[in-house]
């Protein structure tokens, strides 16, 4: 990382949320009752899945560790921005910056392969029943698990690469509270136009194709579920409304981001915030609000405390 010592930039100037002091000191309480949220949510759906035999099944393996996607993703900015409402200058290291965008490509990335493997799982159980324990097995979910952290890496270097060799000499103000890659971009002081388009087709792409798979499975698997008629079909309608319902939330701010990746739009700071803060503290609401196992497993799990 001594690429900050050639360029001549050595730290990047972040634009947080604007206001007044007061303004600032509300943002850090609500913004930190939010991450105590995501933190607390979304690991206590870990903790129930982990802690509760009921629910040792491939759906809620894979729910698990989208909560643990979630926690990080979150973690990756959040802090930070917490951190800078209570700071006059809010400025982040060339390195720093770097780990940034390496993380959350990682986390993004790493995500939406979770929530085509989530869409994979509902589409056997529901489609193929006879042979859903034999095609999800414990090695299969421990391999979608691990081909989605690794595909997660692998997204994050090839867009670090594009980035980590530019010459940046001024300015070094980044409009959002993090390092987002197309603002970073901006700021090298040579033609970007290559790299852009590179970036582009790299990140764009793999968000578009996921939905467009995403969409076409809950298609066929709502398809399905119309044929037939039973009480598990409609557990497994309530189950495929709350996966619909996250991955519009996730999907949603990351295709209209990358459809203007290079133009500085107002609103893609709020959508930033939306996927970062937002959405991690909604999983956990519409994954247990709607499910009666989930909830049924969180009273056990805190009845057994209190009794401990």
């Amino acid at each position: 990382m001594d690429q900050s010592n050639k360029s001549g930039v050595t730290e990047f100037e972040l634009h947080s949320l604007s206001g007044s002091r007061e303004l600032q000191l509300f943002y850090f309480a609500f913004f930190s009752l939010f991450y105590a949220s995501i933190v607390l949510g979304n690991l206590l759906i870990v903790l129930t899945v982990i802690s509760e035999p009921v629910l040792h099944t491939p759906m809620y393996f894979l729910l698990s560790n989208l909560s643990f996607i979630d926690v990080c993703l979150s973690t990756f900015a959040v802090p930070k921005m917490i951190i800078d409402f209570l700071m006059e200058r809010k400025t982040i290291s060339f390195e720093g910056c770097m780990s940034q965008i390496f993380f959350l490509h990682v986390f993004a990335g790493g995500e939406m392969m979770l929530l085509v493997a989530m869409a994979y799982d509902r589409y056997i159980a529901i489609c193929r029943p006879l042979h859903y324990t034999t095609i999800m097995s414990a090695h299969r979910c421990i391999g979608l698990v691990v081909g989605c952290w690794i595909t997660g890496v692998l997204h994050s270097l090839s867009q670090l690469v594009f980035i980590v060799d530019l010459p940046f000499c001024g300015p070094n103000k980044v409009e959002n509270f993090f390092c987002d890659p197309p603002l970073v971009i901006k700021l090298a002081c040579t033609d970007t136009y290559f790299v852009q388009v590179l970036m582009l087709s790299d990140s764009g792409l793999m968000a578009m194709l996921s939905f467009v798979v995403l969409l076409i499975s809950y298609m066929i698997i709502l398809l399905t579920v119309r044929r037939r008629s039973s009480s598990s079909m409609a557990k497994a309608r309530a189950t495929l409304t709350a996966h619909i319902t996250v991955v519009t939330l996730f999907f949603g701010p990351c295709i209209f981001i990358y459809a203007w990746p290079f133009n500085d739009l107002p609103v893609d700071k709020v959508l930033a915030i939306f996927y970062t803060v937002f959405t991690p503290v909604l999983n956990p609401m519409i994954y247990t609000l709607r499910n009666k196992e989930v909830i049924i497993a969180m009273r056990k799990l805190s009845t057994r405390k209190v009794h401990y």
